[in-house]
This record gives C-alpha cells, structure tokens and sequence, in this order.
C-alpha cells in the first residue's frame, strides 16, 4: 500500500482518543507489602505522564484512605483527587465511568494494585459493563506471586488484552517524528528502579 493509503488501524490497539487511564488503590500503606513495588509505581508514574503529554484522561480511585492512607505522594500530585471507595471494584465509583462514556471513551488501561483483588474485579466489572479492557501486567502486582499470576491468567482468559507500560505509551503515540513521540521515547528509555 502506498503512503496514502495506509492500512485501517486496527480494532485490537488503543489511541489517544478512544483510551482513558485508570489508577487503581496505589497507596501508602498498600503499596509496601507489593512485591517490586518500586517498579510498579515507577511504571504507573510512567503511564501517567505519558497519557497526560499525550491528552488521555487520568482517573484513579483510593480504597478506604481512613485506614490504607492517600494515593503515595510520587503519583498523588500527578492525578488529583481521586474518589475513595469500599467495593473492591472501581465500579462502586460509577462516575468516573459515566464522565469517561460521555466523552466516547471506550478502551481503558487499567494499572495498580492488588492485582487479584481491585483490579482484577475492577476489569471483569468493565468487561461486563462493555468496556474494551486492557491492563499493563508490569504496572500491577500483588503481595504474593502466586496471586499476580493467577490474576493475569484469569484476567486474559476473560478478555482483558494483557499489554506493557512501553507497549501502552508507544500504542498510544502511534507515529514517530512529533515532539510528543520525543518525550515518549525519553518515557521508554528511563532506567527503572
């Protein structure tokens, strides 16, 4: 095919104006019982800047802040405030998804913690709700490793499409030679914890 007529973009990839972001519970007392939590937050602090560079909606949600306390301070200033919660599910903040709808997002990358609580009910939620669902597998994790992985496998075989945080932000620009894919690119070539 010819520069002019390029082949459609697929269904199956996410793009700045059909995707929105959702930070699921990272927070202070939560995130150090993670296994490699350091790179879990530095991954969703990585998908955060790229999707506000690139103008994707950032939603996030707390789990009972009284006692698992605020969104960790490195992430806090990047996504404002965020609606605290007692279901496990980010569907019991039902407004983040309404204003998201009303704007014709469809797709949403879903990042955070536990894996195999919030944000795996988080994503079977938006699945039957008929959200295209996608989650960053190096942007989640779990206390235990036996739950992450079985959390990924039972989330696949629902129909999340499992993707990477490098993965996302290059999905997401989708075109070389812009000032956006420049800090993309300084994004992806961070050295991580």
């Amino acid at each position: 095919m010819s520069e002019n007529h390029p082949l459609p973009r697929s269904p199956e990839l996410m793009s700045a104006g059909d995707t929105a972001l959702l930070v699921v519970d990272v927070q202070e007392k939560l995130v150090p019982a993670i296994a490699g939590h350091q790179r879990v937050v530095w991954n969703v602090r990585r998908l955060i800047d790229g999707a506000k560079l690139l103008g994707l909606p950032v939603v996030a949600t707390e789990q009972y802040p009284k006692g698992l306390g605020p969104t960790v301070p490195e992430l806090a200033g990047r996504i404002g405030a965020a609606p605290s919660k007692l279901t496990f599910s980010c569907g019991g903040c039902p407004e983040l998804f309404e204003e998201l709808d009303g704007r014709g997002i469809h797709k949403i990358l879903v990042c955070g913690i536990e894996a195999h609580v919030c944000v795996q009910q988080t994503v079977l939620d938006l699945l039957a709700a008929g959200w295209r669902v996608y989650v960053a597998a190096d942007a989640v994790g779990s206390r235990f490793d036996l739950d992450f992985q079985t959390a990924l496998r039972r989330m696949d075989s629902s129909g999340v499409t499992l993707t990477t945080t490098e993965s996302a932000l290059f999905e997401w620009c989708e075109t070389a030679g812009t000032p956006q894919f420049k800090e993309i690119s300084r994004l992806a070539k961070e050295q991580g914890p």
